[in-house]
């Protein structure tokens, strides 16, 4: 697999780390746009898998940090879930003028929530693909319950999340609030995949369920058995990069 570094501008003008994974040989099926899941980045190994088994399947592969994470610029703390969907956008544009329109669409965890909605603004894309997603993207205030009278306060409060400190503030959980996902859903108008563990215990089984109600046909559902949320096992997130290349192909 080869991979550019590219830097593009944000949905708040910062400017944001990406890779371009490309497949080798000159033939390419087409683009694929991911999101990284909450506080991850496009540098997580699950990534670099699925992404990897993309391109040797003739996908190139199209990640980034969201603002203010990994190697991308800005301050997480006035991020929240809105400014992830516009940084999704942002990408988008960039692909698209640089004549890399993405055809497929995919999210991890709550990425997998921001490409629910941001695919609404995005006209080349054929398909999406949500992989451990949230039905609502205010699961993730279960997160730092723990600080939750603390944020609405003190209108802030640093938390811990796997291992590394973040500053949450109020307008993050009044934006969780805000956000309606049935209805993106309903209309997303194009083929919809949806893989889930049963066993996860960080998004549970029921969003997948919830996800899969809502949405109109083309719609599928693939179970990923007993696979962690974050597919900790090389071989969950492979296999996720196998059948998603092999069912992307009906719609490019």
């Amino acid at each position: 697999m080869k991979s550019k570094k590219i830097e593009f501008t944000g949905s708040q003008g910062d400017s944001l780390s990406a890779k371009l994974d490309l497949p080798e040989g000159d033939e390419q099926k087409g683009t694929v746009l991911f999101a990284h899941c909450f506080t991850c980045s496009k540098n997580l190994k699950v990534m670099s898998n699925i992404t990897s088994i993309l391109a040797q399947m003739g996908f190139a592969t199209f990640r980034f940090d969201f603002t203010g994470l990994g190697e991308s610029d800005g301050d997480f703390s006035n991020t929240n879930f809105s400014s992830n969907v516009d940084d999704l956008v942002a990408a988008y544009k960039y692909l698209e003028s640089e004549g890399h329109s993405p055809a497929i669409l995919a999210g991890h965890s709550l990425g997998g929530a921001a490409v629910l909605q941001a695919a609404h603004q995005m006209d080349s894309v054929k398909a999406v693909a949500t992989i451990g997603a949230p039905a609502h993207p205010a699961h993730v205030r279960e997160y730092f319950s723990m600080h939750l009278e603390e944020i609405e306060e003190k209108g802030e409060a640093e938390v811990t999340l796997a291992g590394r400190k973040f500053t949450i503030k109020k307008q993050f959980l009044d934006d969780l609030k805000e956000a309606r996902m049935s209805r993106f859903i309903k209309k997303l108008d194009r083929a919809l995949m949806i893989f889930h563990s049963p066993i996860d215990n960080t998004v549970g089984i029921d969003n997948a369920s919830m996800i899969f109600n809502a949405a109109k046909h083309p719609k599928s559902f693939v179970s990923l058995d007993e696979a962690s949320h974050l597919l900790s096992n090389d071989k969950d997130s492979k296999y996720v990069g196998k059948v998603l290349a092999t069912w992307a192909e009906k719609y490019i």
